[in-house]
């Protein structure tokens, strides 16, 4: 295990932007938009590999310190799955290079493609070069003692493998990061020279998990996905926590990385649906970089009837993927849906926007094999709200129409 990220002060306050990595904003130079297929098929290792992790887990309540400067960046919306999803441009080194990278809340380590790279995927901008940055540091061994992954030559290294078997290997190192107007010196991160399974061009990726590694560890934040790839949302680091309609943040000691929830009721066209309390108790999680919302078996059934009984006008249509409730729209210039709302406990009812209904003609909800596997409250289920994770405070927060 890396250690824990240290002398993170923030000065000032910045806005950074988050886009589609798709549209017409994305600073990336292929904007070909994967298949759903593509899409389903990642999502479904992505989804699969957290519940795995989870197996034998326990939760528990949050804790740790908030700090209070702020800084915000704009994050961009994208497709590919298995990673996150949304993008922000961020600065590295001294003088200052632009990368284009993920953002990821299921992710804790940091990371960059650096020179010199034996193995590395195209990308949209310049490589970053340790060399020419007068503030880059690397690790030593003797600095991390058995925390690092190995050694090359005096410099510690780190290895993060992904759900879909992709993987990076590199140089752990510390270096000047510059988020809009603000800088986070001694910022802890990756320099990557060998990866497998990467088919984007991204330069890297940004952890937002919960633990030690990551950028936003024991700190309040906050974003908003845009639901289009036309539309850009935010990254706040230091964010207020007032203003939200919140749920109890749960932390799972063996799994600190994740920020869990207990969902407890949904509700389909303004009724709440019958729902054993029992068949959520296994838990949930949030999960930025997951696309399709995976419900239990009993809640995703009641769900999906619910649904398809509200939309009795439109033709059903086959399934798609795990995308098993699917309508036919052609030759609709409009469609009318039942809304959708989760409950969590504490009271908190997210009304979610109609862009985090329905995915292309289907709902973008799909069912665990059984009630026993740990839920996930997705990126598509999040968009256009202000999503906080308020570490110290110990709770998760929604604030609708943020972006």
């Amino acid at each position: 295990m890396l250690r824990a990220q240290r002398c993170l002060p923030l000065s000032g306050a910045a806005t950074v932007p988050l886009h589609h990595r798709h549209g017409p904003c994305s600073p990336l130079t292929t904007k070909n938009m994967p298949t759903l297929d593509e899409m389903l098929r990642r999502d479904q290792l992505r989804a699969a590999y957290i519940q795995r992790k989870f197996s034998g887990g326990d939760a528990k309540g949050g804790a740790g310190d908030v700090h209070q400067s702020d800084a915000t960046v704009p994050t961009n919306l994208g497709t590919p799955l298995n990673t996150l999803e949304y993008l922000i441009t961020v600065g590295i080194g001294s003088p200052a290079v632009t990368q284009t990278v993920l953002i990821d809340t299921g992710s804790d380590v940091s990371w960059v493609q650096c020179k010199p790279c034996s193995q590395c995927h195209s990308q949209a901008d310049p490589l970053f070069d340790p060399s020419s940055s007068s503030t880059y540091s690397p690790f030593s061994c003797s600095s991390l003692g058995q925390e690092g992954n190995g050694c090359s030559g005096s410099q510690c290294q780190y290895i993060v493998t992904y759900g879909d078997g992709s993987s990076t290997t590199g140089t752990y190192s510390a270096d000047t990061l510059a988020l809009g107007s603000n800088t986070v010196r001694n910022f802890q991160f990756g320099c990557s020279q060998v990866e497998l399974g990467f088919n984007d061009q991204t330069d890297g990726l940004m952890g937002l998990g919960g633990g030690a590694q990551s950028l936003v560890s024991q700190r309040a934040f906050s974003y908003c996905l845009p639901p289009t790839p036309s539309s850009s949302g935010f990254l706040t680091l230091g964010a207020g926590t007032s203003g939200f309609v919140k749920t109890p943040m749960l932390r799972s000691s063996q799994v600190p990385t994740f920020y869990g929830v207990r969902l407890q009721a949904i509700r389909v066209g303004g009724r709440q649906l019958s729902i054993p309390t029992s068949a959520f108790s296994a838990g949930a999680i949030m999960d930025s970089g997951t696309v399709i919302t995976r419900l239990p078996r009993t809640a995703y059934s009641a769900l999906s009837s619910a649904f398809k009984a509200g939309m009795r006008q439109y033709p059903r249509a086959p399934p798609s993927g795990i995308l098993d409730t699917c309508f036919d729209f052609s030759g609709q210039s409009s469609v009318t849906i039942p809304s959708v709302a989760l409950v969590f406990s504490g009271g908190a009812v997210v009304n979610l926007d109609a862009n985090g209904i329905i995915l292309g003609s289907c709902l973008a909800f799909a069912g665990n094999s059984d009630d026993g596997s740990l839920g996930i409250i997705v990126n598509v289920q999040q968009r256009t709200f202000k999503v906080l994770y308020d570490v110290g405070g110990g709770a998760v927060g929604f604030r609708a129409g943020a972006c």
